[in-house]
């Protein structure tokens, strides 16, 4: 009679814990045979993964190698820069400064610990909440005033200074606009509560009770085993130097490897609790996941997501529904450095993925861990994202094409060169300087002084950029126009730069020397 109650129990208990570790085994085979096939089809130097599963690290391993010019291969403590996946480290720290009281609630108005911190509109500026900051619902453009912390030389305070000078695009709290100036905000007014610089107030309070002993806040505390940025210039992969963002406060300053992040999800997936050390509460994380705007879905779905219902952001996070679950989730990118973080609460599970190049990595990881995971339709990311990658270069071509087509030829400037060089000022951004230099026109944007670019005449008053290689973003083609006034002197520089990332529209760039 014993060992038939035996028996049953080990059925019951035993055999599936069995079954569910073979069951892991398989699946991780699987994910990691797509890994490597993911790195080498889009040319990725180095990538990195973990995966936890009912708080526990299941899975972590590095593939390729950290920089292209030497053979130091990435391992699960390779360092990476997470960029934007930083914000929910933000929200996490103004969540302990509300379960300490020092910050009454999400919904303190940022005029109480910014009283110097004005948008453009005053009714917006009094009204202004936590909430507002860290949602992305303040009524700015997506990536709006991003050229003012962008390589610039700007403190995190005259950064905030300046944000009063973009103007909104549509009504307060009316819609979606990813913002990462509002995250600067937060982070200082982590800053103004707790009386410490945001960096050592995270590292404090977060990093350090989790472990996360690799990771930093500044790129000026990683010592060994770090991955460089890579992008492609002239048709090529370059290794690019680590970008200094300190001014960057609150959005996008942390550095880690998956081996730490994998804690950071376990202290997320246990609900603000981590091998029994609450750092925020149970309360707290519900708010943090809890959605504050919606972003539109498209309702003819497209097929890189045929099932979804709802998107939104929460407080740090982006939330969402992939195949009817629940989804927890950011992303990262920087020069040279795109990752992901993905939770999914109802089965407990986490993943990061980091990548030290700019292709869409990162997101075909991270659906395919999620299908195995829940047991889903095979389905081939990656082939689908190369196809569509394809089909885009194919249209950038096309539209060069059309560019050169308009192009009017056998055309002189108005002016001779040394008379478009001056200054032209916008009151948001600053200087940007014209000067004329061996029979050519240079362009400098005084904030940021490694943005220098020679101009090429195009046609008329028109002329094409051509960015120095101290410029580490890659952009494609872009233009700048001078107009006359009526006395034939050059009043305004208007700059044509497609990306989708700075938005030089909005300097608005007039004539002042």
């Amino acid at each position: 009679m014993k060992r038939k109650i035996y028996s049953i129990l080990f059925i019951l208990f035993v055999f599936p814990l069995f079954v569910f570790a073979q069951d892991y085994g398989e699946k991780l085979k699987e994910i990691d045979a797509y890994a490597e096939k993911v790195r080498a089809d889009w040319n990725i130097p180095g990538l990195a993964i973990a995966i936890v599963k009912d708080d526990k690290v299941i899975f972590q391993k590095g593939y390729g190698v950290r920089d292209i010019n030497k053979s130091e291969k990435v391992d699960e403590n390779t360092i990476f820069a997470i960029a934007s996946n930083s914000k929910a480290f933000t929200t996490a720290s103004l969540a302990i400064l509300i379960d300490e009281k020092k910050i009454g609630s999400w919904d303190d108005k940022v005029s109480k610990y910014l009283p110097e911190f004005q948008m453009y509109d005053p009714y917006v500026t009094s009204e202004l909440t936590i909430r507002d900051l860290v949602s992305h619902r303040t009524g700015l453009d997506t990536f709006s005033g991003d050229l003012l912390w962008y390589d610039t030389t700007y403190s995190a305070d005259e950064i905030l200074r300046r944000a009063r000078f973009l103007k909104p695009v549509r009504g307060f709290r009316a819609g979606y606009g990813y913002q990462n100036i509002m995250f600067i905000a937060a982070g200082r007014i982590v800053e103004k509560v707790s009386g410490k610089p945001w960096g050592e107030f995270v590292k404090e309070r977060i990093l350090t009770p989790l472990g996360m002993n690799r990771t930093t806040t500044t790129v000026r505390d990683l010592k060994n085993n770090y991955a460089l940025p890579h992008n492609e210039s002239g048709g090529k992969l370059r290794a690019l130097p680590l970008g200094n963002i300190d001014n960057s406060i609150g959005l996008a300053g942390l550095n880690s490897s998956v081996s730490d992040v994998a804690k950071w999800l376990r202290l997320q997936l246990g609900r603000g609790t981590f091998e029994g050390k609450q750092i925020f509460s149970k309360e707290r994380s519900g708010e943090m996941w809890q959605q504050n705007i919606f972003i539109p879905v498209n309702p003819n779905p497209v097929k890189e997501a045929p099932t979804q219902m709802f998107n939104g952001y929460a407080l740090g996070w982006f939330v969402n529904d992939f195949r009817g679950k629940k989804l927890v989730s950011h992303t990262g990118g920087l020069d040279g450095m795109i990752t992901q973080t993905a939770m999914m609460p109802t089965e407990n599970l986490g993943l990061v993925v980091l990548t030290n190049s700019e292709t869409g990595a990162i997101g075909i990881m991270r659906n395919k861990i999620l299908d195995v995971f829940t047991d889903s339709p095979k389905r081939d990311w990656n082939t689908e994202a190369l196809e569509r990658t394809k089909k885009a270069k194919a249209d950038e071509e096309k539209e060069i094409r059309e560019e050169d087509a308009k192009r009017v030829q056998n055309t002189k400037t108005s002016l001779n060169l040394k008379n478009y060089a001056g200054t032209y000022s916008s009151q948001m951004y600053g200087d940007v300087t014209i000067s004329e230099e061996n029979g050519k026109l240079v362009m400098r944007l005084a904030p940021a002084p490694n943005f220098v670019a020679d101009l090429e005449h195009w046609h008329y008053d028109t002329f094409q950029i051509k960015w120095r290689s101290s410029v580490n973003y890659n952009f494609p083609r872009g233009w700048v126009t001078f107009t006359l006034d009526g006395a034939g002197k050059t009043d305004e520089l208007k700059i044509n730069q497609p990306n989708n990332d700075f938005w030089f529209y909005e300097l608005d760039l007039k004539r002042s020397k």
